[in-house]
């Protein structure tokens, strides 16, 4: 079993291989060896090394919004697509405009498209987020149980049949944004990963795992 987290050698960055510990991956030499066979494939090979030169050139400079752009330019793409969020449709706007205005063309679903209701998907009312599904309700909460479903699948193949080159997760939820992954055709890079206690900047939990958050980031029994 592969413990690369809580490895304090680190022989892969240092090139100490001979101080590598007993159940380092790169003991089996020959593995890496015929992998590297991977790179050199021609849909692989431009896309790493254009990558290895985007992070090299923005190194503490670029933001990431500019990093796609800068990467995507170099890759010739001029279609991307953008899967974003409800609750980032503000957001959404922003990216939309900066990337149109240094010349691609922008193809954007919403996470609500198709306008299904959370049931019609298998989602229990125990299992609905919004207010109002277990007491009496007003009109306004009545429509809020019956709020449209994330479509992640459905995000997916609009853009794959928009024939977008390049593909970008903005904010979509944890699993949905796995659906997102697998179904789309074109290559995916995350720009926002949600996270609604931080402001979307998920590491801060992790900065704070042992302080403020060190009772929050922990599994409960229930």
């Amino acid at each position: 079993m592969f413990t690369c987290a809580s490895c304090t050698i680190c022989a892969c960055e240092s090139g100490e291989k001979e101080k590598m510990p007993k159940n380092c991956p790169m003991h089996d030499q020959a593995y890496f060896d015929q992998l590297l066979d991977e790179y050199f494939k021609p849909e692989n090979h431009d896309f790493f090394v254009t990558s290895s030169s985007i992070e090299a050139l923005g190194y503490c400079q670029w933001p990431r919004l500019r990093e796609v752009a800068e990467f995507a330019k170099r890759m010739g793409y001029t279609r991307l697509g953008l899967g974003f969020c409800g609750g980032l449709h503000k957001e959404a706007a922003i990216v939309d405009r900066i990337l149109r205005k240094q010349g691609f063309e922008v193809v954007s679903v919403i996470c609500k498209t198709g306008s299904i209701p959370k049931k019609e998907a298998g989602v229990t009312e125990d299992s609905l987020s919004t207010p109002g599904h277990k007491v009496e309700c007003t009109p306004l909460q009545k429509q809020l149980v019956n709020e449209p479903m994330c479509n992640p699948i459905a995000q997916a193949q609009l853009l794959n049949r928009a024939k977008t080159q390049f593909n970008i997760c903005l904010g979509l939820c944890v699993g949905h944004d796995s659906l997102f992954y697998k179904y789309c055709e074109a290559p995916v890079t995350t720009l926002v990963a949600k996270d609604r206690v931080t402001g979307h900047n998920p590491v801060a939990a992790i900065y704070c795992a042992d302080t403020y958050f060190s009772d929050r980031n922990t599994i409960q029994e229930d």
